[in-house]
């Protein structure tokens, strides 16, 4: 099978370049790139010699129907939208890892991304690809989660769907390396402002918001709209989600553990800890792995729940190819298998 990367000189595409060369089902057709076009990517990024010596091209839809089978859009939220529209009247796969097609309700894109919706009926059959929990691709369109998100409703689905906890309860306090940021420069992702350093950001305001809340209320109506706060630490990548929650009766701690390791054995990227062991970043840095911890304290009577990824992996490029995996029935760890990078 043939696939096209169009943005592949971000950092998500440069993932997805090197799980995809790896990929034994897989043959790349096309690095796409607006900003680099013409450039030899192996001249742009040396690394990459004697690995793909092809030109980055300009973004051409027929072209890369006429030569590939699926394309993966690396693209920024706004330009998604703005190039999806011919792969999407001809019925052709993209796996979109930008906002454009997460949420239903087009008012609900405008408002969090501050941008013109794309049409109602894209997002109406665009597939939400979380993909460790089998998702009924209902279209060739898939709208790959955000890393925020995939951490944050991994790490809380077993109670959600098992309706274990108070609905107005949840607290997400989130923080990630600065490559979540992407490859554009600001005054907070410098190393003279980052390194050493903690920020938050985006406080009430992140854009991986809405995709949780309207997850959690497809998994249980209930759910009232939860406090999600977003971090800066200075490392390179990685996500770290600390949950909490309180539950709607009573529990017990090896009742809380039986609930995590029942719901997830059977998950091949899912690795729920031994009991009183807590996840780090260093262990699914360089991974398609999502770690998680869990404890429930008798004293307060609250759930924490400890999830981390690999922002660049199981955050955006690793679960796009997941997706890809199981869209076209292909074993879904093909191209994933990848150990953590853990010195």
């Amino acid at each position: 099978m043939k696939v096209s990367i169009v943005g592949a000189t971000g950092y998500s595409g440069l993932e997805l370049f090197r799980l995809l060369s790896t990929h034994r089902e897989v043959e790349i057709a096309g690095l796409y790139s607006q900003s680099f076009k013409g450039e030899n990517i192996g001249e742009l990024y040396p690394y990459m010699q004697k690995i793909y010596n092809g030109d980055l091209r300009g973004f051409h839809a027929e072209k890369i129907m006429a030569t590939s089978d699926c394309v993966f859009l690396a693209t920024p939220s706004g330009v998604s939208k703005e190039i999806a529209n011919p792969f999407i009247q001809a019925n052709f796969p993209v796996i979109d890892l930008s906002g454009d097609f997460r949420l239903k309700n087009p008012k609900t894109y405008e408002k969090w991304y501050q941008k013109s919706a794309p049409k109602s009926e894209w997002l109406q059959q665009a597939t939400y690809g979380l993909a460790d929990l089998s998702p009924h691709y209902a279209s060739h369109l898939i709208a790959n989660p955000g890393c925020y998100a995939t951490a944050t409703l991994l790490g809380l689905a077993p109670l959600i769907q098992n309706d274990w906890v108070q609905p107005d309860s949840v607290i997400v306090d989130a923080k990630s390396g600065l490559s979540g940021a992407g490859k554009m420069n600001t005054k907070a992702t410098h190393y003279v402002e980052a390194n050493e350093n903690m920020s938050v950001y985006k406080v009430n305001q992140h854009q991986h918001i809405p995709e949780v809340m309207q997850q959690l209320k497809i998994w249980n109506k209930k759910m009232q709209p939860i406090q999600f706060s977003t971090s800066l630490i200075p490392v390179t990548r990685g996500i770290m989600a600390t949950i909490y929650a309180k539950p709607n009766k009573k529990i017990t701690q090896q009742e809380l553990f039986e609930l995590y390791e029942f719901y997830y054995e059977k998950m091949a990227f899912i690795r729920v800890q031994p009991k009183n062991c807590f996840p780090d970043l260093r262990q699914v840095v360089g991974s398609n792995y999502c770690d998680i911890g869990l404890t429930y304290n008798e004293e307060t009577g609250m759930i924490m729940i400890v999830s981390v990824i690999d922002n660049l992996l199981k955050g955006a490029a690793g679960q796009a190819v997941q997706n890809m995996n199981l869209f076209y029935q292909f074993n879904q760890s093909e191209g994933l298998r990848l150990s953590p990078v853990y010195l």
